[in-house]
């Protein structure tokens, strides 16, 4: 292989997998970065309304990301499985034919966004002093979903070819110039809303012209050449066979966690403050422990197509350690100083207040939602990417939904309202491990 390309299939696994997933945690954490830094620099310089507003935004920005990241995955596997193979021409077909997938996801989702934000962000009951304020951050973040789709193939291809170094580079160029225009737009031209939202978007096109570039310079198969820029139909086929179901599941998330925000919002409005505060943890857990899903996809489909078994499970298994460990450490740790990490965002203490009402329950949970998602990750490895959506949409989304409808509308509690995550979590799990395991008996990977 050229030495742009780094080989999963030799090596210990628990130091492979490791080193592999430290720069994907940093620049999953600089990701965070983007819209943290909206959130802290709107919370501590313009005021709760204007944290309100763009905190009101989060379950919704976090549909369309969402959707691109899980079409990110799809290309990390499927090029992962193209280099274990060692088959060049099948890899640099599935890259090209990704990235115009990708950027046609991209400008699909900005143009969705910008229609129907304001009517979405209505039927959630968004408070009536929030809505303008929401819809206007939401119209310019959306202009950056172009950028954000080239971003995410760009750092599934490296990844895939076991390079997650440059990928962390550029978003800490990125991410360093996103928190400096916050306080440039914010403080300086006093913009508020509309300050951090057009800052988040030119990070984004920064970040995405910096991986682009670096894929047209990179020796090996995955390199980017507009010369052949050419859609595939197997490869259509094979990357939306996994990535849109992954995409889907990620939306499937979201969409129920619009129910949530549906009930957050009838609340006080400082309730819906320290809420919007507290979800920055969710992504500090979630996209950590999506650091080692993503190494468990890359190890696997690198293995499996070299048909190395033994280290196909194996990469699954440690991969699940990891992963749960990390969520642990995190929770903890949130448990303990919740309140110093909410005073990032905020200085009002009825909002520190509130957010510790999230932190608390969320913090002994996350671990948990590892035995989910790493089995989600593998099966997708295998190339079955349709039955885990499937167990996620009844799982996560319609039971979260019947959840709010029954027991919170029951209670209308607070502490009702955050304790469907871990019980969804719990249930959704169960029953992919079993998915998981039939296909690993299939393809006699265990016995």
């Amino acid at each position: 292989m050229k030495s742009d390309i780094k080989d999963l299939t030799e090596g210990s696994l628990w130091s492979g997998i490791l080193f592999f997933s430290i720069p994907l945690i940093l620049s999953n954490l600089l990701q965070i970065l983007f819209n943290m830094s909206d959130i802290a620099v709107i919370g501590r310089f313009a005021g709760p309304a204007a944290l309100g507003s763009v905190g009101s935004t989060t379950t919704l920005v976090m549909i369309f990301t969402g959707f691109l990241m899980g079409m990110g995955g799809g290309v990390n596997v499927l090029t992962a499985r193209f280099f274990g193979q060692d088959h060049p021409e099948e890899v640099r077909s599935a890259v090209h034919t990704s990235f115009l997938i990708s950027l046609a996801a991209g400008m699909l989702l900005l143009l969705l966004g910008e229609v129907f934000c304001k009517g979405i962000l209505i039927l959630l009951r968004t408070k009536e002093e929030l809505l303008s304020g929401a819809v206007l951050y939401l119209r310019i973040y959306f202009l950056g979903m172009p950028a954000l789709a080239v971003y995410n193939f760009g750092q599934a291809v490296f990844s895939a070819a076991g390079d997650t170094r440059k990928p962390l580079m550029f978003l800490l160029v990125s991410g360093i110039m996103n928190v400096l225009l916050n306080l440039f737009f914010v403080l300086a031209l006093g913009m508020d809303v509309a300050g951090v939202a057009i800052a988040s978007i030119l990070a984004q096109y920064v970040s995405a012209a910096c991986i682009m570039t670096a894929l047209v310079r990179v020796c090996g198969p995955h390199a980017f050449r507009i010369s052949a820029l050419k859609a595939d139909p197997d490869k259509v086929r094979s990357v939306l066979n996994i990535g849109f179901p992954a995409g889907l599941q990620n939306m499937i998330f979201s969409v129920a966690n619009l129910f949530v925000q549906f009930g957050v919002n009838s609340f006080s409005a400082v309730m819906v403050a320290g809420n919007a505060a507290a979800q920055n943890a969710d992504g500090l857990a979630y996209d950590v422990m999506a650091a080692f899903y993503t190494a468990c996809g890359s190890f696997m489909g690198q293995n499996y197509g070299a048909g190395k078994r033994a280290r196909v499970l194996g990469s699954y298994r440690v991969s699940l350690i990891y992963s749960f460990g990390a969520g642990a450490l995190i929770g903890g740790v949130l448990i303990l100083m919740g309140e110093h990490f909410l005073g990032i965002f905020t200085s009002d203490p009825e909002v520190v207040e509130s957010g510790m009402y999230r932190l608390r329950i969320m913090g002994f949970s996350y671990a948990f939602s590892a035995f989910m998602d790493c089995t989600i990750a593998a099966s997708r490895a295998l190339g079955r990417g349709v039955v885990p959506t499937v167990i996620v949409l009844l799982g996560s989304c319609v039971f979260r939904v019947l959840w709010v409808m029954t027991v919170f509308a029951y209670f209308h509690t607070i502490t009702s309202l955050y304790l469907l995550y871990i019980c969804s979590w719990a249930i959704t799990a169960a029953a992919e491990l079993v998915y998981f395991r039939r296909g690993c008996v299939k393809l006699s990977l265990v016995s």
